[in-house]
């Protein structure tokens, strides 16, 4: 008999915890999201997050432990080969990756390529660099307006990125030169995780501004996930934010687009009001996006307090029989060097209102156990060839 009828599964994208053992491997040796960003930010705030154990988990500053947490908490280090948003939520969901990703970061992306995408799509490609996405639009937004020419990009991530101006280049437009890049970049040597449409308005350097219109065209995963067995086993399976482009739609029931992770809590506020039976898996991505790559430390701690705010909404509204779930997908620790993602162990705090108990956990070697917790409570059988374990007798 499954335990909870409802999982609200959060992923806070970027909240690393402290580098892995082989962080230095990975040039991310010393890293600690949460921990760099606690301790520099003076008055930092996050009093729900800190109910819930997190400063029990994880040396904070200022941000003290509680006495008695609300729930259960523990680190999950992560199995697979890489540090990017599809490996960490692949491997959430039962999938072990041991090729990480191509990236293109160091030179942007082959000439080949870049040939065969400007032939197919009909614009000239300037740009073709690792960039951050405001720095390339302050660069060569207005080349791209008064040419139509198509700015193609990339960042430390596995990703081809692709930007047009939503009054000249045309938001279909846009779309169509994306999905043939998916399809040239599924030759084996040129293969991203994803092929990303960036969207913009404005006329002029320093008015761009990215609109709420981007589409990822993702891989499909490598094998059946934790959500394809919920689906397949009637369950729901709702997503938030950019699960559904993670997994390509893959396993999902509902698909819920966001405007910032302050919209994606609000979505998943209204979701915690609806009587469903299954599974809401949120994503986050500003905290990553917004403050990690750009490596503002201020802002994202500002991005932590306004979503401990909406969690202290959602959490007035859980029932006895919910469980809350909050983890992520990899660290971006904006006091390290550079802009990429880092390579980190993530948090696992889990709470429901009908818990008895309290406290901490062991490390997991996993973050598997995320999927088959969620499988193990509606006792669903994980798909063949997926890891992980279920905590569910744990979180009592």
């Amino acid at each position: 008999m499954r335990r909870y009828k409802r999982i609200f599964t959060i992923v806070i994208d970027s909240l690393g915890v402290g580098a892995l053992d082989d962080a230095e491997s990975y040039g991310d040796a010393g890293a600690d999201t949460l921990g760099h960003i606690a301790r520099k930010v003076k008055n930092f705030r996050i009093p729900n997050l800190q109910k819930l154990g997190i400063a029990n988990l994880h040396d904070l500053g200022t941000v003290t432990p509680v006495l008695e947490p609300m729930g259960y908490y523990t680190k999950l280090r992560e199995a697979s080969a890489g540090k990017d948003t599809m490996t960490g939520h692949w491997e959430m969901m039962g999938l072990l990756i041991t090729t990480p990703f191509r990236t293109f970061s160091k030179n942007g992306f082959p000439k080949e390529l870049i040939d065969e995408l400007s032939k197919r799509t009909g614009h000239v490609v300037i740009g073709n660099k690792s960039a951050s996405g405001t720095e390339i639009l302050d660069e060569l937004g207005e080349e791209e307006i008064a040419t139509g020419h198509m700015i193609v990009y990339t960042s430390a991530d596995s990703v081809l990125q692709i930007c047009g101006n939503e009054e000249t280049f045309g938001l279909e437009e846009l779309y169509r030169c994306c999905r043939i890049a998916r399809e040239i970049t599924m030759k084996d040597e040129w293969k991203v995780g994803r092929v990303i449409a960036r969207p913009y308005v404005g006329k002029k350097r320093g008015e761009f501004k990215r609109t709420s219109n981007r589409h990822d065209y993702a891989l499909k995963p490598c094998g059946k996930t934790a959500l394809d067995a919920l689906k397949t086993a009637g369950f729901a399976v709702i997503s938030v934010g950019k699960i559904a482009d993670i997994f390509d739609g893959e396993g999902i029931t509902e698909s819920n687009k966001s405007r910032s992770s302050v919209h994606g809590m609000e979505q998943t506020i209204e979701i915690a009001k609806r009587e469903f039976e299954g599974l809401c898996y949120v994503n986050l991505v500003d905290f990553d996006a917004l403050w990690g790559h750009r490596r503002d430390v201020e802002g994202y701690a500002a991005e932590l307090e306004k979503f401990d705010v909406k969690l202290g909404e959602l959490l007035t509204l859980l029932q006895e029989d919910d469980l809350l779930i909050l983890t992520a997908d990899h660290g971006n620790d904006p006091t390290h060097t550079g802009t990429d993602h880092t390579r980190e162990k993530v948090p696992f705090l889990a709470y429901s209102p009908s818990f008895r108990g309290h406290g901490a956990l062991e490390e997991e070697d996993t973050f598997a156990v995320v999927g088959a917790t969620i499988a193990d409570n509606f006792q669903v059988a994980m798909p063949e060839g997926t890891i992980g374990h279920s905590l569910l007798e744990k979180l009592l």
